[in-house]
């Protein structure tokens, strides 16, 4: 673990791409994400991506660029909010624990664990002493997952205060994009410097060679989409070497002896 910087001194990207360039590198990005996800499904391997950051920072676009083209019985997205009823008064992991990925699937959390280390410690919704606390209680949360062989992923998508005031504006201005602004929004923009603090100390102490934080900046929507997505490659296919599986034996018999089919040599 390292000391990071104020999210707010992370320089942006600022190198507008043209839409040809940005539609290849997209589909290029896609075709192997969807190759690493076709090699876990065989291998029964286990991915969990998770996604934090700021309100209007572009977590949702990023998630339909990741899942766009994947096969969609073996990815699960997780939205996550305020815990329910249910969920209320167990240990705040235990839902988490209920949504982690099966054998074969890769799993999508927008939003995450860090909850507890973010607005809960922002707002008051849990004491000093378990907000401090959590910072181990994730670390060994996720040094058990890494153990029991599940590649975790973590981005936190970070946008400037002036292009996050943009972004809420539009959605202000636009009726199909109302369902995206809720008063706690408002609340959370208004803490940022708290924010800034939390961010940094939830980096500091949770940047861990099990399970690393990617920091994106996201002022350029495009830009931290394709940053997004290559990491996801480079992360996931770390030590994945793909390969064409030959058809099982079996299965070519079979359709030779229903409709006389032969694999070509």
């Amino acid at each position: 673990m390292g000391k990071w910087p104020v999210l707010d001194k992370i320089e942006m990207i600022d190198s507008p791409i043209d839409d040809d360039t940005y539609e290849r590198r997209l589909k290029k990005l896609q075709r192997q994400l969807l190759d690493l996800q076709v090699h876990h499904i065989r291998t029964g391997g286990r991915v969990l991506i998770a996604l934090d950051g700021w309100d209007a920072a572009g977590k949702g676009g990023m998630i339909e660029r990741i899942i766009y083209g994947l096969e969609p019985k073996s990815v699960q997205v997780w939205r996550i909010g305020a815990p329910t009823s249910e969920e209320q008064g167990r240990h705040y992991l235990w839902r988490f624990w209920q949504r982690l990925p099966a054998k074969g699937n890769w799993a999508i959390f927008d939003r995450t664990w860090y909850g507890r280390v973010l607005v809960e410690r922002i707002e008051g919704f849990c004491d000093k002493a378990a907000w401090k606390r959590a910072y181990h209680e994730i670390n060994e949360f996720e040094h058990e997952l890494v153990d029991d062989g599940v590649r975790i992923v973590k981005l936190l998508v970070h946008v400037s205060a002036e292009e996050q005031k943009k972004r809420m504006i539009d959605r202000l201005k636009k009726p199909h994009k109302h369902y995206k602004v809720g008063l706690e929004d408002f609340r959370n923009i208004a803490k940022r410097k708290q924010y800034l603090e939390a961010y940094k100390d939830m980096l500091d102490k949770t940047d861990t060679d099990d399970a690393p934080w990617r920091v994106i900046a996201t002022d350029d929507k495009r830009q931290a989409r394709l940053r997004g997505l290559e990491i996801l490659v480079e992360e996931i296919g770390r030590g994945v070497k793909i390969t064409e599986p030959a058809l099982e034996p079996a299965i070519a018999k079979a359709a030779f002896k229903l409709w006389g089919w032969k694999e070509k040599d």
